[in-house]
């Protein structure tokens, strides 16, 4: 039994309860992929029906498939040759067998041996702090309300803190978005010293026993130097107040913007300690491969990925799902 179907039988021998909340994130994986299944992998399987037998030129359009994906020319380059090599020891010349291989690959890519936990790393004691980053545009504000609104479900005390005092309205959105979620917020005026707004608001969770503090941050990449200043001005404040944080840092991406996302996240890497990625607006792009790019090119987990509007559609990042949902047309 291949890997696609192994996950498919997975998802169906849960307990009732179990099964019913993974039918449903299943389900807002299978909607939020729909563009990737009917971009690349569509191409895939006109791919397997236009070849009778496997051979060069077959190959060749896959590569081409890959990389309008997303996924990264040196990663396909590296995928192909695997491919070709299993295709070869398993006497494999029908392209409808090798298309389970090819899902089985893919899933390789991401796992490779290593296991990158998209799980958030609690603190037994004290809050636990995220610090978030990215630049503007990409749906920061949003996603950290959604995220903060999913910890909320959990039964977490949430505090969320407004340390972008730079781009106008970034603290009034972020303040509009605890009240509508019900979650507690801290900001001070605009043009505001981050450090001083990250020292207060993480006072204020320290006193008032919360489990999570969630911390908005300015996305001004053009000014590296003094981006990486204010970063570890933040670092230091909060490990000041609250020991070990940030305990994760997490840069929002879009994923509408492909590789130039990738480029981003190689940026914030030279200038901050990255923890994970979150990746918005995947159910808005056909490209649905930047996630195996992101795990090859910068070997970070994806902690949360947005697959629509809702706040239910931002989901914990699950390796087995994206798959599923990628490919369940395809198998």
């Amino acid at each position: 039994m291949g890997l696609f179907n192994k996950i498919k039988t997975m998802f169906q021998s849960k307990n009732e309860t179990e099964e019913k909340v993974e039918q449903e994130e299943v389900k807002v994986y299978e909607k939020g992929l729909s563009k990737s299944r009917s971009g690349f992998v569509s191409k895939l399987a006109d791919l397997t029906n236009k070849y009778r037998t496997i051979n060069d030129d077959y190959f060749e359009e896959l590569e081409e498939i890959l990389i309008m994906a997303d996924i990264g020319v040196n990663t396909v380059m590296e995928f192909i040759d695997r491919l070709k090599d299993r295709a070869v020891k398993e006497k494999i010349s029908d392209p409808e067998l090798l298309k389970e291989i090819i899902v089985d690959e893919l899933f390789i890519i991401y796992v490779n041996d290593e296991v990158l936990s998209s799980k958030i790393a609690y603190q037994e004691e004290g809050p636990t702090v995220l610090l978030f980053v990215g630049v503007n545009g990409v749906g920061k504000t949003t996603t950290i309300a959604k995220i903060a609104w999913r910890m909320k479900q959990e039964g977490k005390k949430v505090l969320l803190v407004g340390a972008d005092t730079f781009r106008a309205g970034a603290r009034e959105q972020l303040e509009l978005w605890s009240e509508r979620i019900g979650v507690d917020f801290f900001g001070k005026e605009d043009g505001s010293d981050p450090a001083s707004v990250v020292y207060d608001g993480c006072s204020k969770a320290k006193e008032g026993d919360y489990d999570v503090v969630l911390i908005d941050t300015a996305g001004r990449l053009q000014n590296k130097v003094n981006l990486m200043k204010e970063l570890e001005k933040m670092n230091q404040v909060i490990d000041k107040i609250i020991a070990g944080g940030p305990h994760e840092t997490l840069l929002v991406i879009d994923a509408t913007t492909g590789q130039n996302g990738i480029s981003q996240a190689k940026s914030f890497q030279e200038i901050t300690n990255i923890t994970g990625i979150v990746l918005t607006k995947l159910d808005g792009t056909a490209k649905g491969g930047i996630v195996l790019a992101i795990k090859e090119q910068l070997g970070l987990p994806v902690k949360f990925i947005g697959l629509g509007e809702a706040k239910e559609d931002l989901q914990v990042f699950d390796i087995e799902k994206y798959i599923y949902g990628l490919f369940k047309d395809m198998m």
